[in-house]
């Protein structure tokens, strides 16, 4: 566990809003050829994977990467530490680290956070839980490079946030992810809250189906689906061989774009 005093943390925190500079932050996708990054996009499609397995997070990679994509995967700070505390069943598999983190980024794909730990953050004192928020930002901080925290979105674990955790959040990040519907409306600037949803615990490709059909159906709007692992691995998996026919039949509709997170705050709310 890494341990941090006031003076590191201050410092981390108080890093300027530089990412748009960076390489690896947002703009770069490293060789992925981008797609679809333009006003002219009706609907937004983001897929997020949470937790961050080892093997379901490369072979996602390598299928996003496969349809020139970038992946948005979502990671416990902690997870592949050897004390990590398994908070159910469905994280029993093995995590990545921070070696894997850095090179899939490297790769073009977007490494956000998931928590410090894998809790109810809704359920525990404000102060607790800010403290568990900022001991996340801490370890991104040190550990993933060239990573920004007023430029990046904090996933709520379980998607559990409270009001205070959402009115404190935007000092510290670009935006948060939480609970609450999966159509977001499209980007614009200043947003800070984005909403999703999931199905689990067993195979989830009938929702994720469902909900993409209601997106398609609206004349424009975001759909951000809370995904995990693939093939058997995590919290309502999908096959691996699903995602990449799902990828090749949205990628040819005129009004769809198929972003991370990041990317489409980045690329959407610039006017």
């Amino acid at each position: 566990m890494i341990i941090y005093n006031r003076r590191e943390l201050i410092k981390v925190l108080g890093i300027s809003s530089v990412a748009l500079a960076i390489p690896g932050s947002y703009n770069s996708l490293k060789g992925i050829e981008r797609k679809g990054l333009n006003m002219g996009k009706k609907h937004i499609i983001t897929i997020s994977f949470d937790d961050g397995f080892k093997k379901s997070s490369i072979l996602t990679a390598e299928i996003f990467e496969k349809h020139k994509l970038s992946a948005c995967i979502n990671v416990i700070a902690t997870g592949h530490e050897k004390d990590f505390q398994i908070p159910d069943e469905y994280q029993i598999t093995e995590k990545g680290d921070f070696v894997l983190w850095n090179e899939l980024k490297a790769r073009g794909h977007e490494i956000m956070m998931h928590g410090y730990k894998h809790c109810h953050l809704n359920a525990l004192p404000f102060e607790e839980a800010k403290d568990l928020i900022l001991r996340c930002i801490y370890i991104f901080s040190k550990e993933l490079k060239d990573f920004e925290p007023k430029e990046s979105i904090f996933n709520f674990p379980y998607n559990s946030s409270t009001p205070e955790l959402e009115a404190w959040l935007p000092l510290q990040v670009k935006a948060f992810r939480t609970g609450g519907g999966g159509i977001n409306p499209l980007p614009y600037k200043g947003q800070v809250k984005l909403t999703c949803t999931g199905s689990g615990p067993t195979n989830c490709e009938e929702r994720l189906d469902t909900e993409i059909k209601k997106l398609l159906a609206l004349p424009f709007g975001w759909l951000i689906f809370n995904a995990h692992g693939l093939n058997g691995e995590g919290y309502g998996p999908m096959r691996a061989e699903f995602l990449d026919k799902l990828l090749s039949r949205l990628e040819v509709i005129d009004s769809v774009a198929i972003l991370t997170i990041g990317q489409a705050l980045n690329e959407f709310n610039k006017s």
